[in-house]
């Protein structure tokens, strides 16, 4: 996604898309729209890295097998190799590539693919190589890659072909992750249209936080006499902004989910469950902003250390605050006219 804020132009990239427009983008969204273009930078050579991954684990994993005489469990062609990972074509031929470079692979005067014999070793002096570990599941790439489309505020239209060949999976795969983020709220699957982005509007996230807000407050309450000590030091502890500038942050968002779930409503989980799991994507994506990721660990270890001291008035006042006031990001991400 590209965003010139003096001539409001948006180009969406890294995924494929139907029906998007570009339109208006109010000024104090360009803060926000900078930051989104950003980490697509970040997700496209996440991205990059993901796929080359895929292609690697495909390649190493192949190699173990041809090395140490293990019989490969399908038959050695593109087609049934990428059914076999289900992946699509791409990652397999560049596999298939490194194998035949590297004199492990062979293709015949019919283009037939077959093991060098030179390579393979049977009986007991046979390698025992390990297994590669399977690359990573790319639903967290494609969901955070929608999460940034959903900010341009439009409904916009998925086709399962284009967006696999996109991502470089099969079919199968693509469909099953869309049906995933459909159940976390981020999709609407429209029958003869494809899938639907949920459109991101700043007053459906204030709506969401000021009932977020009165909800976990009433959390807190009814947990309170049942809140573990320990489980609270814990959470603590890992709720320390890092000295240095350079370390990697994962933030720690198992606060609120304590909460909620040593509360005890089934009112409250229903609504956090049905309600929440799209913004809690949006959340999840503004974190990855390393000033807001700071911030939001400095009030998680304000809110604890009340928690632990219990002190409940500063704690229910540092909960209200971190709830209303930590979303510097979304907040100026303005709706198109």
């Amino acid at each position: 996604m590209r965003l010139d804020c003096g001539n409001s132009h948006l180009v969406s990239g890294g995924i494929a898309v139907v029906g998007a427009k570009a339109g208006s983008v109010g000024r104090r969204s360009c803060f926000a729209f900078d930051f989104v273009a950003n980490v697509l930078v970040f997700v496209a050579q996440d991205k990059y890295v993901t796929l080359m991954s895929i292609a690697t684990y495909i390649k190493d994993d192949l190699a173990a097998q041809l090395k140490s005489g293990v019989e490969v469990p399908v038959q050695l062609t593109l087609d049934s190799l990428a059914g076999h990972y289900n992946v699509s074509l791409t990652p397999v031929r560049t596999a298939v590539a490194e194998l035949i470079d590297e004199g492990l692979l062979e293709k015949g005067p019919n283009h037939r693919l077959t093991a060098r014999a030179s390579h393979t070793q049977v009986g007991p002096s046979r390698c025992e190589s390990k297994p590669p570990q399977p690359p990573q599941d790319p639903f967290e790439l494609i969901a955070r890659d929608l999460v940034q489309l959903s900010l341009q505020g439009e409904p916009i239209y998925l086709r399962e072909e284009a967006t696999a060949e996109k991502y470089d999976i099969s079919r199968s795969a693509i469909r099953n992750i869309l049906h995933r983020l459909a159940g976390e709220g981020v999709l609407d699957h429209i029958p003869r249209r494809g899938w639907r982005l949920r459109p991101f509007h700043q007053e459906d996230l204030q709506a969401f936080i000021e009932v977020r807000e009165v909800l976990e407050l009433k959390a807190l309450e009814l947990a309170r006499p049942k809140l573990d000590p320990d489980e609270l030091q814990r959470m603590l502890d890992v709720s320390v902004p890092p000295e240095s500038a350079g370390t990697k942050l994962s933030v720690d968002e198992s606060l609120h989910e304590y909460l909620i779930s040593t509360a005890d409503n089934t009112y409250i989980t229903e609504f956090v469950a049905r309600q929440g799991r799209y913004y809690r994507r949006l959340f999840e994506w503004e974190d990855l902003d390393h000033d807001v990721a700071i911030e939001t660990m400095r009030q998680h270890h304000e809110i604890l250390t009340a928690l632990v001291e219990k002190n409940w008035s500063a704690a229910r006042k540092a909960l209200s605050h971190h709830i209303l006031n930590n979303h510097p990001i979304l907040g100026q991400v303005e709706d198109k006219e």
